[in-house]
């Protein structure tokens, strides 16, 4: 409770913007759903906005402190909330069909990154971050992952930027492209699932597909797989952590000893905890409880772990050049795009080896 109120100027103004973000989110132009755009991407440019105009603001003794709590300590909060919209035992049973997909489609977009990284010359952290970004879970991927490698507001912010360009491009032309191509619903639910990264551009694809096809069931399932890819988060973070902290280890001549808290942010520990404890929930008998859990809580949790994804992209964005980021975002759009287009590629190329390309719902 200290720490937040010494830090209550810097978290109410990433508040405010990130309530303006989400109201944002929620609207339509043209008949286009900005949802596609979401907030969090939302907050972090309303966030650069205000510094390109005020650079000196994020500096200033009474916000400055709060704005690093939001873009730290907030967003691991919300890895953490996040574990809550998560069964374990949904998963497995929904999304299982899906995970030869999502294990390659994963582990071609991190070779990908890797090999990029070499070829363009590019900062190792937003390597991870990008591959890790356009791989799992978009902005929640890069949410956890950052903590883990000590990654800086502006590393930050080049990925997200990187994952929304690709986010929005897949949003629009995905439902049509996988329909023209022969996909079956349930392919274009796994499709989805697998080759679109953050989760309100996920629900956009998917829900828009649903007219394209006239078949209900697309939404759920594409989500379904999604969440299935979130799980990714624990093995990435805990491979990264351990990297860094034997990569520490040997920098300093071997000298030094572990913690549990060095090894693996206790953060994601939580955020298994979280998951757990909403997997129990599903098995226990129907009750008054289970269903306010399920009913209420569950809905809940998932919108404040958004929230504070969007109060943490607002707080750097606040901290963030758009100047800088527009002029130094060659190489990571470069490895956006590769990645996207890689995990398109082997998206469809396994739903073919594995036969759920033309099954439908």
């Amino acid at each position: 409770m200290k720490n937040i109120k010494e830090n209550i100027g810097g978290i109410l103004i990433c508040a405010v913007i990130a309530a303006a973000a989400t109201l944002l989110s929620s609207l339509s132009i043209g008949g286009f759903s900005l949802e596609v755009v979401g907030a969090p991407v939302f907050a972090i440019l309303i966030g650069m906005l205000i510094t390109l105009i005020s650079p000196s603001l994020a500096e200033r003794d009474a916000l400055k402190s709060g704005i690093k709590f939001s873009s730290k300590k907030i967003l691991q909060w919300a890895v953490i909330i996040l574990g809550f919209s998560l069964d374990l035992g949904t998963i497995a049973r929904v999304g299982g069909k899906s995970l030869p997909v999502i294990v390659c489609t994963i582990s071609i977009s991190l070779i990908v990154a890797y090999v990029m990284m070499k070829i363009l010359k590019m900062d190792s952290k937003v390597s991870v971050l990008i591959g890790v970004g356009s791989s799992i879970c978009g902005g929640s991927a890069i949410a956890a992952t950052a903590p883990v490698i000590d990654a800086d507001d502006r590393e930050v912010a080049q990925a997200i930027s990187v994952i929304f360009l690709f986010n929005v491009i897949a949003a629009l032309i995905f439902p049509a492209f996988g329909h023209a191509i022969g996909l079956g619903s349930e392919g274009f639910a796994v499709f989805a699932g697998t080759a679109v990264n953050d989760t309100s551009s996920v629900t956009a694809a998917a829900a828009t597909a649903e007219s394209i096809y006239g078949v209900d069931g697309i939404l759920s399932s594409a989500v379904t797989v999604k969440l299935t890819r979130t799980l990714a988060i624990i093995p990435i973070t805990l491979v990264l952590a351990l990297y860094r902290t034997a990569k520490a280890k040997k920098t300093e001549g071997g000298s030094g000893s572990f913690s549990i808290k060095s090894i693996f942010p206790i953060f994601i520990l939580y955020f298994i905890l979280a998951s757990v404890i909403t997997t129990v929930m599903g098995i226990l008998p129907q009750s008054n409880i289970t269903e306010l859990y399920t009913g209420s809580f569950v809905p809940a949790m998932k919108w404040l772990a958004k929230f504070f994804i969007a109060m943490a992209m607002c707080a750097i964005g606040l901290n963030t050049n758009i100047a800088e980021l527009i002029r130094k975002g060659g190489k990571p759009i470069s490895m956006g795009f590769c990645c996207w287009i890689a995990i398109t590629l082997v998206s469809i190329a396994v739903q073919l080896a594995t036969g759920i390309f033309y099954i439908e719902l």
